[in-house]
Formats: structure tokens, sequence, C-alpha cells
């Protein structure tokens, strides 16, 4: 019975307080009734875990110098750990050293994948052309174990595959395609070379697979125009932008590689479907395509893949190859001024990422995907660059 009886105590108290007017006796009664909480559950203060540090506070963190030459350096001290390591274990137990000659089978090659059989990495020129040598063992191609070579115009290709062999601390890592990226495209453009010998399909197969990026090619499809409200007064609407990269690229085109070639956009306007080229555009394309040497075919694929656009790569392809489709492009018969700049990988990067770029303008990068995305772009357009060009020019 007590909670009702305080409740009307406090009901019947409050009546009087409002009927009276407050004096300086009631006054306390009426700041405590406002004072009053309306939980009934205690307060407790937090209880704070002591400081077990002991010593000197620990040093900042320092950036890690990012070059080719302190990862290297690092990958193979990694790797004399991981031997002194090894050395240690057998000296402890030599009967698990001498088990794995006697047993055999997937520990014996697992064990020997993860040992780097070769010690250094040589350029020599044999029989005309260039090969790469671990030690005394020429590379060798992993499809048909046929030796890598190179034509002797490449100097710089081979080069760069020597580099891309010596970085590598184990036999397991040049299994991995991502490790090895430069070796795979040679491969590519060697097997481009059997399979037309051989009079097989693999050239139309590039072929038809290329056109298809011609009609989505990423220079053709443009935005619609800006609103009255879009954008800030005087800023550059990314319609523009994407226009007037397509008329550079579009008009060197049909003016000096196709040359009568009508190039239009595929996608303007508030249209969602593309539309697709005329038939003799298409034709003049793709002959064009067929006509290129082995290695210019492999690294027009890998440019377009990466770029996803067909005329982007085609202007790096004509910008750097030593071949025919070359001439003219690049040794200052182009038109071009003396000592101007000439079309490279950050060019043929910024056209394959206009979008992007226009987006991340406006609203900043997301860390480790763009930044990451940007330069493994103008690594893949820098190796069709090593791949396409060479000291054979006219």
């Amino acid at each position: 019975m007590k909670p009702p009886t305080r409740i009307a105590l406090s009901l019947a108290l409050r009546q009087q307080l409002q009927r009276t007017p407050p004096t300086p006796i009631t006054l306390p009664l009426i700041t405590r009734q406002r004072r009053r909480q309306i939980h009934t559950t205690p307060s407790a203060p937090a209880t704070v875990s002591p400081i077990h540090g002991t010593g000197p506070p620990p040093e900042p963190p320092a950036p890690a110098a990012d070059s080719a030459t302190s990862r290297l350096e690092r990958r193979k001290k990694q790797a004399e750990l991981l031997e002194k390591a090894q050395t240690i274990r057998q000296q402890a137990d030599p009967s698990a050293a001498a088990a794995p000659k006697a047993g055999g089978g997937k520990k014996d090659r697992d064990h020997a994948l993860r040992k780097r059989f070769w010690k250094d990495v040589h350029v020599r020129e044999v029989d005309g052309a260039w090969e790469v040598h671990l030690d005394q063992r020429p590379l060798r191609r992993p499809n048909t174990k046929e030796i890598v070579r190179l034509p002797l115009s490449k100097p710089l290709l081979a080069t760069a595959l020597a580099i891309e062999w010596d970085m590598l601390v184990s036999a397991q890592q040049a299994t991995r395609q991502h490790l090895i990226p430069l070796t795979s495209l040679v491969c590519r453009a060697l097997d481009i070379a059997d399979d037309d010998a051989a009079a097989g399909d693999v050239r139309a197969g590039i072929a038809r697979m290329l056109m298809r990026y011609l009609d989505t090619d990423s220079l053709l499809c443009w935005a619609p125009p800006p609103g009255e409200h879009d954008l800030p007064e005087g800023a550059e609407s990314l319609r523009d932008r994407q226009k007037r990269a397509a008329e550079e690229v579009v008009g060197f085109l049909t003016s000096r590689v196709w040359p009568g070639v009508e190039i239009e956009p595929v996608l303007d306007g508030d249209s969602i479907m593309p539309r697709s080229h005329p038939e003799f555009t298409r034709q003049i394309v793709q002959g064009w395509i067929m006509g290129l040497n082995p290695w210019e075919l492999a690294g027009l694929e890998r440019g377009v893949l990466a770029g996803k656009g067909l005329l982007g790569a085609v202007r790096l392809l004509v910008e750097w190859s030593e071949g025919f489709v070359g001439a003219g492009v690049g040794d200052g018969a182009s038109g071009a001024a003396p000592g101007e700049k000439r079309f490279g990988v950050e060019e043929a990067a910024r056209l394959a990422s206009i979008e992007v770029d226009w987006q991340t303008g406006r609203w900043g990068e997301v860390e480790d995907t763009h930044d990451v995305e940007k330069e493994d772009l103008r690594r893949q357009l820098g190796s069709v660059v090593l791949l396409v060009s060479g000291t054979g020019r006219r």
C-alpha cells in the first residue's frame, strides 16, 4: 500500500502548491519536485583499466620506398632467410632431409617449386635472335616447350623479360600469370606466329573479338548534354571532354591509318542502345587488323582488353610499332611539331579512363581501388609499347 499512498501525497502536495503562490517555506519543495528523476536506477562510475605499457613509446611509422629495386632486394632477402631456415632444419634433423629423396611424389615437387633453381639471368644473342637464359638454361614457352626467341630489333623487350625473371624468388612464382605478365604476352605473340605458319584460325578469332569493341568503343559513347543546373558556371562537362578526345583520335586515324573511313559516335544523346558502324567501315578496319604481324596483333589485343576500346589501342600501336603500320608516325613525318611529345602510355591511359577521371575529379578516389586500377592500366599499356617497338625503323 506504500506506492498508492506516496502517489496520493505527491498529487495532493502538487495541487496545494498550484492553488497558493510560492513562499520561502514552500519554494524548496517546488525545486525538489522539479529536480526529481524519472528513473530510479542508481548510477555507477566507469572502471578505467590501468595502463600496463612500459618503456619508451614506439617510433612513428615511416613510408617504405616504393621502387622496383627495393622490392627486388626485399624478395631476395626473404628468399635467403627461407634458405637459411631450411638449412638449419636439415642440420637439426638429418633424417628429415634425406626423406624427400627416398619418398618422391607430390612432396618432392612442392619442395622443388619453393626453390629458385637459377642464380643469374642473362640476355644472349643466339643464331640471329635474342634469348633469355636462366644460368645456362634458355627460357622456354610453357605450352610447346620451345625456346623463347626474340627478334634482334627488340633488345629492350629482351631486357625487360630478363628483369621479370630475375625478380622471381622461386620456381613456384613462375607458374603464376600475374607475376610474369610480359612473358605471357611474348608467348601469345609467338603462339600467333606458329598458328599463322600452320594456317590456323587464331588470327581470325582475335579479329572478330576486336571488332566487337569497335561498336562499343568508350571513345564513341558520349554522355547526354548536361542540364541547366548540372554543372557550375564555366566547368567543362563530361560530354565536352569525351567529344574533344574522340575528335583528336578519330581525326588522326581517318587521315593517317584508314583514309576515307567515316567513324561516328555509337552512343549519343539520350539513346541507350549503341548503333553499328557501316559495313564498309567494318570491312576496312577488320582487313587492317588481319594484316598486322603477330607482335602487333598480340599488342593490339592486350591494349584493347586493357582500355576497353579499339581506337585508343590502335592509336598507341601505330605510334610505337616498328612495322609497316607505324610508317610515318612518331618519327616526325606525322605532321607533329619538332620536339612535341609523342602519344604514349599516359595519353592512352587518359583516353581509356575519361569518365572515371571526370567522376573522381568531382567526388574523389576510392583508396586501393581507383589508384590500383590506374597503375595497372598503365602497366598493361606499357607492355604493349615494349612488345611492338624496336630498332627496326626505316
